[in-house]
């Protein structure tokens, strides 16, 4: 069990994916919050996982392809993907994204995220 516990974003240790690509994680026992940067032109290859997902434009812009149909989410906007259901996203610019997780991504905690790192998984 998670402990009570305050932190600011400034505490947060970055972690660099890719020269593109970086993230910050702040996680309890059933939800995460990351702060995830990219660099425009950044491709995130389609993917899917367990957790319910919340993606929350703070700074610029990202293009999802889902199912079939392009979904642009802009400064301020927020988009809902459900559990496992596979996308794929292109930041149209220098972007700053909040995505909200439930259940934890434990591939993100153990590393085991290759697609996002430029490999396969």
């Amino acid at each position: 069990m998670v402990d009570l516990k305050k932190l600011s974003w400034s505490e947060v240790k970055s972690e660099k994916l890719t020269e593109l690509l970086s993230r910050k994680l702040i996680y309890g026992d059933r939800v995460m919050l990351a702060e995830v940067r990219l660099k425009k032109g950044t491709v995130v290859p389609e993917h899917h996982h367990e957790s319910e997902q919340l993606t929350w434009i703070t700074k610029g812009g990202l293009l999802f392809e889902i199912d079939g149909k392009t979904i642009k989410v802009m400064e301020g906007e927020v988009l809902v993907i459900p559990s496992n259901k596979p996308h794929k996203a292109t930041a149209l610019e220098d972007t700053i994204d909040m995505d909200i997780f439930s259940p934890i991504r434990e591939d993100w905690l153990t590393g085991n995220d290759q697609y996002l790192r430029g490999g396969k998984s």
